[in-house]
């Protein structure tokens, strides 16, 4: 039985109760390494703000525990971030109360990116699953081609996390999320139920959110895609499925074709016209030279409008400028996979070739030749030109 392979977690659920008896009006963030099992994270701030009032503070103690006040933590209008140094900070939409998050250790590799599954008390087990050409990670098997599966949780909470230590120019990679408790029914609202959520890392930054449909009976969600180009593609959908673990695979690889269309999922209400107006400030921030203030502004102008290339393209200048280039790199990507309309070929082009000046500045020559070419196949440049002869040089 899968549940035999590791043992639960009775000693923190206690000390979650005693904790929280000593403390009324509290509850309870627990903060753990996304990468090595029940490690617990020392010294991180942990921070809770809603609009409207002041926002509430606390540092984790040795156990990885913070306390902080229960009617901020409850409200679905708060949000909870998480810093430490060495790591990428995480943002998330609450209720929080109680539960465990997994912070992801800075990662190096431009083409790495981490993927991590948390949850509430129930259902115990979800699994999380990755599928690209010739490879299915997940639980029972934990190894694929630069792909991991860091840690496997049977008891609650989570985290899961699948590290890609290197995506594959040309594969595809879907991510799905597996109720291994309630397997058998597939009708269960327990996924549903179960405060799911699934983060996305990509260098030191936290690209991509997401939290499980509500409301959506089933026992399997797939999550997302990267294709082949390296856009993100939401999916987010729910179903019920009756499979072992090892069978998830034939129900999520025909997201692998990519003739198979995806519509976006967006988890909040797409509102263009403010989208826009943070599209605007972000490049006045930006031109002020306040770089993390543009960032920010951008990554809140595409929660609006996750279709907005323009504020796609301007992430991944600011991405650049602030020399994360993982960041730059993906930003870039979801820029080419959106252009539309008459300046559609010059955004390719210019996105392309800022993807391969950093493939080319850390070395990766053959990364940055091939995105070089994929510039003036859409639009002649002498700068392509140049930058052609100049890798290919190394080549």
């Amino acid at each position: 039985m899968k549940a035999l392979l590791h043992a639960r977690k009775f000693v923190p659920l206690l000390f979650l109760l005693s904790f929280a008896s000593a403390h009324a009006g509290n509850s309870q963030i627990q903060v753990l390494s996304a990468t090595i099992r029940d490690q617990k994270i020392p010294d991180a701030t942990v921070i809770v703000q809603r609009n409207g009032t002041p926002s509430e503070r606390a540092t984790t103690d040795a156990q990885g525990n913070a306390p902080l006040p229960a009617d901020l933590t409850d409200d679905s209008n708060s949000l909870i971030i998480i810093k430490k140094e060495g790591y990428s900070d995480l943002i998330a939409k609450c209720p929080c109360a109680g539960l465990s998050y997994a912070l992801s250790p800075v990662m190096k590799n431009l083409d790495g990116l981490r993927v991590v599954l948390s949850w509430g008390a129930q259902p115990p087990d979800l699994d999380l699953h990755v599928a690209f050409p010739n490879n299915h990670v997940y639980w029972r098997s934990k190894r694929g081609t630069d792909a991991n599966l860091d840690i496997d949780h049977v008891d609650s909470y989570g985290p899961e996390t699948i590290t890609l230590e290197r995506k594959h120019q040309g594969d595809t990679y879907v991510f799905a999320v597996h109720d291994y408790t309630d397997r058998d029914h597939a009708d269960t609202m327990a996924l549903a139920n179960s405060q799911a959520k699934v983060f996305v890392y990509v260098g030191q930054s936290l690209v991509r959110s997401y939290y499980v449909p509500h409301n959506q009976a089933g026992n399997l969600w797939t999550v997302f895609r990267i294709t082949g180009e390296g856009d993100f593609q939401d999916i987010n959908t729910m179903r019920g499925v009756t499979v072992d673990a090892g069978d998830v695979l034939g129900q999520i690889d025909s997201y692998n074709n990519e003739q198979m269309q995806v519509t976006a999922a967006n988890q909040a209400d797409i509102d263009p016209a403010r989208a826009k107006a943070l599209n605007q400030n972000g490049e006045k921030t930006y031109h002020a030279g306040n770089l993390d203030g543009a960032i920010s502004l951008y990554r809140q102008a595409i929660d609006l409008d996750p279709n907005y290339g323009q504020a796609y393209s301007n992430l991944g200048l600011a991405y650049q400028k602030a020399g994360r280039a993982a960041e730059a790199i993906w930003a870039d990507r979801k820029a080419i996979a959106l252009a539309s309309g008459p300046t559609a070929a010059t955004v390719r082009a210019s996105s392309y070739y800022n993807i391969g000046r950093l493939y080319e500045d850390a070395g990766q020559y053959a990364d940055a030749l091939n995105n070089y070419q994929a510039a003036k196949r859409e639009k002649a440049n002498p700068v392509y030109d140049n930058a052609i002869q100049r890798v290919s040089n190394h080549h």
